[in-house]
């Protein structure tokens, strides 16, 4: 997919790109797969503000995606590709032969009038579904499922996509898009190919406005504020010494570590992404 540019006739089209659509082949979406969306504006259930920098954006509904790609051995055609204003990918509807439809993450190089399916004795095909013991070393693959039958949860955003290492015992070793190593169950279901729409990191905003658009609202550095507001605030002037910064809450907000050192789920990473 292609990155447009505009003409500099205002102030904020002077930087300002966006994908071309290329590959999105209509603008209806199926009305059967959509969900309205509630918006808090980052407040819970009392209405105080527990995630900051939330609120306004544009309407728009769910698209609901088929993650778990349990319809095994049902062979499915890509009807249309479509926008999904609430990720970074495509998404593609599928149009199984019993007459069911459904939407999935669109993968690279996934055209309509492809046929696709999922399951244990599917070939390696781009759009097919297979456990992670069917599929061959080196293989990219995307949607993968962290936990049997739970639904993909790794390698679902625009470009990603993860390799299959080594397999040993009931576990596969998987490269994951940050470069972490991790081991994961067999019987896991992945994708094959990459994500689609990988030029989406290139394209630049451009304006503040599109940025309220997506329901952000503004964010205020810490150290334009008073010594009441942030532990970063006060002083004459700016300044930068005086302390490591921190949140509002006063918890270091650079280089430190959150994770705990129990967690059941280390013996699983064989290699961190970030080097010790």
């Amino acid at each position: 997919m292609g990155i447009r540019i505009l003409k500099p006739n205002t102030p904020g089209q002077r930087f300002k790109t966006f994908n071309s659509f290329e590959e999105i082949t209509t603008d209806t979406p199926e009305k059967s797969l959509l969900t309205v969306i509630k918006k808090s504006g980052g407040r819970n259930n009392n209405g105080r503000i527990t995630t900051r920098h939330r609120g306004g954006g544009s309407r728009r509904k769910y698209r609901i995606i088929d993650f778990k790609r349990n319809k095994h051995d049902i062979e499915a055609i890509v009807k249309t590709i479509e926008y999904d204003p609430n990720r970074s990918s495509n998404i593609a509807l599928l149009h199984y032969l019993d007459g069911e439809k459904r939407y999935i993450i669109a993968p690279r190089g996934l055209e309509v009038g492809t046929r696709i399916i999922s399951g244990p004795d599917s070939p390696i095909k781009i759009g097919n579904a297979l456990p992670l013991e069917k599929i061959p070393t080196g293989t990219s693959i995307h949607n993968i499922e962290l936990y049997p039958k739970k639904g993909a949860q790794i390698a679902r955003g625009a470009g990603t996509y993860a390799k299959i290492v080594a397999k040993e015992g009931k576990y596969v070793t998987i490269n994951m898009p940050s470069g972490e190593v991790r081991l994961i169950l067999k019987n896991c279901y992945a994708t094959i190919g990459e994500v689609g729409n990988q030029d989406h990191q290139k394209v630049v905003i451009g304006k503040a406005g599109t940025t309220r658009h997506k329901g952000r609202r503004p964010k205020v550095r810490g150290v334009v504020m008073n010594p009441i507001d942030h532990p970063m605030g006060g002083g004459e002037g700016k300044t930068s010494g005086g302390g490591h910064p921190v949140s509002p809450w006063g918890q270091p907000s650079k280089g430190y570590k959150t994770r705990k050192k129990n967690k059941a789920s280390n013996k699983y990473i064989i290699r961190r992404r970030k080097k010790k």
